[in-house]
């Protein structure tokens, strides 16, 4: 499989396990029932199999009725479900996730779900038992790669955070209390500018401060720092060596950015793209500009559900835009009367509306048969075409555009096609 085609797997996966993660976090169990599993791909199904059966019998023990009942039949579950592996589990591990779950109305439903193959291994074995399921391990491997850290700031304030893969995150922040060029009366000259010089490598001082602090702990992880700022605010204060020193030989340059609050951050990334070439939200940013380009000069555009899913039919698209925060349902209707198929994209927690059929006025009903995730549903027409599937960030401008005013679905087209 090709680089390309590797990470488009891998960003699928991805999404798959979002999806249930998201589900997961929404579970609430009466109290510690619901039991979550960890398994690396070195240890034996034999061994796992070995500690629930003894985590089955100590669950005995449980004072609550209920919660003794519930956690046993989880374990039931988890050891049922591995039955279905041979004598290791598959690459990167697995992971198991079952219990009661408040379904409303006082009632419990059991949910089991088996996670396989996680985006980067399982180092040890975990049992974890509680009123909500653990996920924190999974959603760390699932964080995007690469480490920056952003600092911006002039002579008034300053603001410092993280480039996370595509995300950007403001952490810190600081105002200066460094005095305006005009002296108040009764001042010398000589000792306003001795002042304001004081006040300014006090902030300089407080701003490293932030950054060491924030830096310092991850500065094996990080792969560079980027500043900005008005000049000279930021020369003086990277020519001033105030960050600690092993932060000062990671910063991979200084910017011009006007300004210096948490929307500088996101200037500063922009601003940065020769520096950050290989960083995630720049390859979606190159991505989504192609794409305006088509929509504003050519027509090699499409967006809106289903003018995409048309030209993904025709095997036009050559690349499928999806946004990454999108979570919607698409639901097929069909018309008993006149025999028209026609789509209604939904939100996923929204119940299935009838649909009035377009062509002869009936309404339409469906089920949940009829509905399915909108992403997967494209996704699939995709792989069949051969066409490349881009999860856009929506952490920068046109990325939130994708999202709100094009429906989340885009692609880019091989050639024209008129829909």
């Amino acid at each position: 499989m090709s680089q390309e085609g590797e990470q488009e797997h891998s960003d699928r996966k991805k999404y798959e396990f979002r999806k249930v993660i998201e589900d997961l976090k929404d579970y609430d169990g009466s109290g510690t029932q619901l039991v979550t599993i960890y398994i690396p791909d070195d240890r034996q199904i034999s061994d796992v199999v070995q500690h629930v059966t003894q985590e089955h019998s100590e669950a005995a023990n449980i004072k609550s009725k209920q919660t003794r009942t519930a956690v046993q039949d989880a374990l039931t579950s988890i050891k049922d479900r591995l039955r279905y592996f041979d004598t290791f589990p598959p690459d990167n591990g697995i992971v198991l996730f079952s219990g009661a779950v408040d379904s409303g109305g006082g009632r419990t439903e059991m949910v089991t779900k088996v996670l396989e193959s996680p985006p980067q291994p399982i180092e040890s074995f975990r049992y974890h038992c509680d009123s909500d399921f653990l996920t924190e391990p999974l959603e760390e491997m699932l964080a995007d790669k690469g480490l920056y850290g952003l600092i911006v700031l002039d002579r008034r304030e300053a603001n410092v955070g993280w480039l996370k893969g595509k995300r950007i995150e403001p952490v810190k922040s600081a105002s200066s209390l460094v005095p305006g060029k005009q002296r108040k009366g009764g001042q010398s000259a000589q000792r306003f500018a001795r002042l304001r010089l004081e006040a300014i490598d006090n902030f300089y001082q407080e701003v490293a401060g932030m950054a060491n602090d924030l830096f310092v702990p991850r500065r094996h992880e990080l792969d560079g720092i980027l500043v900005g700022g008005p000049s000279p605010t930021k020369d003086e204060f990277l020519d001033g060596d105030y960050l600690h020193h092993e932060l000062q030989d990671t910063v991979l340059g200084k910017f011009d950015v006007a300004y210096t609050d948490e929307s500088g951050l996101k200037d500063l990334v922009d601003n940065a793209e020769d520096a950050l070439a290989d960083a995630e939200v720049m390859k979606d940013k190159k991505v989504m500009e192609e794409f305006f380009e088509e929509l504003n000069a050519g027509d090699l555009a499409t967006y809106g559900f289903e003018p995409t899913r048309r030209n993904l039919m025709m095997g036009s698209v050559d690349r499928l835009l999806i946004s990454e925060d999108l979570r919607k349902d698409v639901i097929t209707y069909d018309c008993p009367d006149c025999g028209t198929t026609e789509r209604e994209v939904v939100d996923r927690r929204k119940s299935t509306p009838t649909h009035t059929c377009t062509e002869c006025g009936t309404d339409v009903e469906a089920t949940d048969e009829d509905r399915e995730d909108a992403i997967d549903h494209l996704i699939d027409i995709a792989e069949q075409r051969g066409t490349e599937t881009k999860f856009i960030s929506t952490d920068f401008e046109k990325g939130e555009q994708l999202l709100n005013a094009f429906g989340g679905f885009a692609g880019i087209l091989r050639y024209s096609t008129g829909v």
